[in-house]
């Protein structure tokens, strides 16, 4: 199911859907979607639940104005940097990697941090910065760390970072942003200043009343070894609890505790599916965005990204007077405004007009297992099971599709990451939900390649296989199997191929399809592919004659054609999206050609082979991209010839081949 998009769209027009997941989190997530919830009620307990914190923390989330000392603001975001002791001279010392805290995109100038006093300040040049308006000492972008190791501002003995050895690291809260108490601006641009006794003792006082607190929702699971939570370990975070502050898990026991005790198992639920969402934004691996002035969660890359520094949101969230709207991101506010926003789309959905983003009501439409306010309810059939694809019991020939996100290979270690909530989760809900019996998410059957556990990509295609095969007995004849799928690596298509020949399907299209945003933290400027390939798979059907490209001159012609078609829709196709709209069709070719003589009983090793070799003989990938590579700018010579396109006229028979 992943994050249950296909569900979600066939459920909003009346269809019956039936959702499968082996990860517990998936599970969750997907179904707290699709469920009917009342959204009134559950504004109204998340509200209270939103005020008894206040009540119980706030005072620890409020801070002197620099303009008006007597006059308490919210703080909007924290900012700490990890300290160390020197190994020569044994002073503590901060690792800044640099000082720049603020880009002049969003505030006027940009805000360095002084390295010698810690005051903000404003300057409109960087390669310029001058001197600090406090101690006149030299302002400075870069920091102390660069590649790997930190120097000594005292002695300028040279460490390594991370280093074992000084690890577990501290941390120092040296600055913040706030925002005026009545919501009015009383200057241009944002609130910043340097962390001030006041803070810090809001800080020492949350650590002292979290001292004394008996935790009962807190996890206390180790963090287990594998590709990406072993960067945890290089830093020294043994256990999950490990990667939040005092004031952090204060927050969040209180929370669970408040959770717990409301009633209504629907309201309970969708708080405690809020209450995950938190979490990513309430840890020690968030970091500030300078651009855009906001603490970005942990996932805005997928891993667990380990900064030097890192920014702490408001945890119970701001509100603006002037507008009522939430400032900022990442607390309760934001949390429950964004979930109230879901579930009221649920009950009516609606489109957003291009041209000028207007809504367009969808009558008829909605997204539940019934429809709230009408008597009797109007019901829709919903099953969202945890459970492995590969293994449930379907009956034969009885679905009308099947659609599917797979796992890219190794791309992203779902398991590894989704730990991270569910232990605190496991904890809120119990586990006597039958999904939350296993103290970890991670699954022998997940299918993602990972190093740690040496799942490699004969296993990866053993069991793609698996659940294609099994959906594919479920499906009514000539109905769609569909799937998106990208990766780098011309192995993982290769995988892909054997998995839809085991079927006995035919792959009929391969449709390039904006995927991810260009600009996510983890993508933008890399070069990567934003393009996913969506497959589509028949027992019988019709493909396009033109697209069954005989070499790779005539591939890349359809490549070309893609191209020309995102590019119609406003997306500049990268080289890395040529490169994953090329695999795709060349696995889609070697389904075509492969699928008479195919022999599922072969080892899986020599499966791939066999897909290798046709492909090999094909001529591979890279004669297929010599047509881009002249290319400044993918597509850029291509605007003229779209221009000059007639309309297309009506399709015959001929245009087409029969499978």
């Amino acid at each position: 199911m992943g994050g249950g998009i296909p569900l979600l769209e066939a459920n909003r027009v009346g269809s019956a859907v039936l959702g499968f997941d082996i990860n517990p989190m998936a599970w969750w997530i997907v179904r707290e979607e699709i469920e009917t919830l009342d959204v009134a009620a559950y504004r109204k307990s998340a509200d209270d639940l939103r005020r008894s914190l206040d009540d119980a923390i706030g005072r620890f989330y409020r801070t002197a104005s620099l303009a008006e000392p007597s006059q308490q603001c919210p703080v909007k975001s924290y900012f700490w940097v990890k300290t160390q002791a020197c190994e020569l001279c044994e002073k503590q010392f901060d690792l800044f990697p640099g000082y720049r805290l603020a880009r002049d995109v969003r505030h006027p100038k940009h805000v360095l941090v002084c390295a010698h006093c810690g005051v903000l300040n404003e300057v409109d040049d960087t390669n310029k910065p001058g001197e600090c308006k406090i101690c006149c000492s030299r302002l400075q972008l870069n920091g102390n760390v660069t590649r790997g190791k930190a120097l000594c501002p005292n002695c300028g003995h040279a460490h390594r970072v991370p280093d074992l050895r000084s690890a577990p690291y501290k941390h120092r809260l040296f600055a913040l942003e706030y925002v005026n108490a009545n919501g009015a601006p009383r200057r241009n641009g944002r609130l910043f200043k340097k962390a001030d006794e006041e803070d810090l003792a809001n800080v020492a006082a949350a650590e002292k009343l979290w001292a004394e607190t008996e935790p009962r929702f807190v996890p206390s699971n180790a963090i287990p070894s594998g590709d990406e939570t072993d960067r945890l370990h290089r830093w020294g975070y043994k256990k999950y609890s490990d990667l939040f502050h005092a004031r952090q898990l204060l927050g969040l026991e209180l929370s669970a505790r408040l959770i717990t005790a409301i009633p209504d198992e629907r309201i309970r639920r969708a708080l405690a599916t809020n209450f995950s969402d938190l979490l990513r934004y309430q840890n020690q691996l968030c970091r500030y965005d300078s651009m855009a002035l906001k603490v970005l969660d942990i996932f805005s890359i997928h891993g667990f990204p380990v900064g030097l520094i890192h920014a702490e949101a408001n945890f119970l969230g701001i509100v603006n007077p002037a507008t009522g709207n939430a400032v900022g991101s990442g607390g309760w506010l934001n949390i429950i405004d964004k979930f109230e926003k879901a579930k009221s789309y649920c009950d009516a959905p609606f489109e957003i007009r291009s041209k000028t983003s207007t809504r367009v009501p969808l009558p008829g439409e909605w997204i539940g297992e019934f429809r709230n306010g009408i008597h009797p309810p109007e019901s829709r059939e919903v099953g969202i099971h945890c459970e492995d694809s590969a293994r449930v019991n379907i009956p034969e020939h009885s679905l009308d599709a099947v659609l599917t996100d797979p796992p890219y290979f190794g791309n992203v270690q779902y398991a590894e990451l989704m730990d991270f909530c569910y232990v605190w989760l496991r904890r809120l809900v119990g586990s006597k939900e039958h999904a939350f019996s296993q103290e970890t998410t991670r699954n022998a059957d997940e299918l993602t390649g990972n190093v740690t556990l040496q799942r490699g990509i004969e296993k990866f295609t053993d069991g793609v296989s698996q659940v294609f095969c099994r959906m594919a007995k479920a499906l009514k004849p000539g109905s769609p199997l569909v799937f998106t799928f990208h990766h780098n690596a011309l192995v993982a298509y290769e995988s892909i191929a054997v998995a839809i020949l085991d079927t006995g399907l035919t792959c009929s299209a391969t449709i390039p399809s904006p995927a991810e945003m260009g600009g996510s933290i983890h993508i933008s400027g890399t070069g990567s592919s934003i393009i996913d390939s969506i497959f589509v798979c028949r027992s019988t059907g019709k493909t396009k004659r033109s697209s069954l490209a005989a070499d790779p001159l005539s591939l890349s012609r359809v490549v070309e054609q893609d191209l020309r078609q995102l590019e119609a829709g406003g997306v500049t196709p990268t080289c890395g999206d040529c490169h994953c709209i090329a695999a795709g069709h060349l696995a889609r070719l070697a389904v075509w050609h492969l699928r008479h003589a195919w022999d599922p009983a072969l080892a899986v090793k020599s499966r791939l082979g066999v897909v290798r070799e046709w492909m090999k003989a094909f001529g591979g990938i890279e004669v297929v991209l010599e047509n881009f590579q002249s290319r400044k700018k993918p597509g850029a010579n291509l605007v003229t010839a779209r221009v000059n396109e007639e309309p297309q006229a009506s399709f015959d028979d001929a245009e087409f081949i029969s499978f």
